[in-house]
């Protein structure tokens, strides 16, 4: 099965990057001296630690493999390619919830780096996909499980 491509800001591919090394160098050895640790205690068909070591390893492996396959189908956008005439993957995007009479800001970014603590939402969420090539003084209807929400787009940056 082919891996779907990943879109990543550059702040993005610093971020995985960065996870990445950390868990190779860093969580690895941490790992691996846990595992070491309980190997000291003897059997391991009864030793709690070392089943313990053992599945944060496999996990580790996972992420770091995780990881590693986002940054091989990775698509970096580039602030240079970005738009700001409409609204696209890097752009922030203020709107105003026409509802609530309130002003939202978001970042839109490709789904590997979507936070939305961080108002880092995924062109693929369904806000996302809804203000993706819209135009400043846009109305956008955004199909949400609570019904429909309306923004209007005040405002696109970088």
């Amino acid at each position: 099965m082919a891996d779907k491509e990943v879109v990543l800001t550059l702040e993005g591919l610093k971020k995985i990057e960065d996870e990445l090394e950390h868990l190779k160098t860093v969580k690895r050895k941490e790992v691996a001296e846990r595992i070491k640790h309980a190997l000291a205690f003897g059997d391991i068909s009864e030793n709690s630690e070392y089943d313990e070591a053992k599945n944060e390893q496999a996990q580790l492996e996972e992420r770091i493999a995780k990881l590693e396959g986002i940054l091989r189908t990775a698509r970096v956008i580039d602030d240079e390619d970005i738009n700001l005439e409409t609204v696209s993957i890097g752009t922030k995007v203020k709107v105003k919830d026409l509802e609530f009479d309130e002003e939202i800001e978001y970042t839109i970014v490709g789904s590997a780096e979507a936070d939305p603590y961080e108002g880092k939402i995924s062109n693929e969420s369904p806000v996302g996909e809804a203000l993706i090539g819209r135009k400043k003084g846009e109305i956008v209807e955004v199909q949400v499980p609570d019904g429909v929400i309306k923004y209007e787009v005040l405002e696109i940056t970088r």
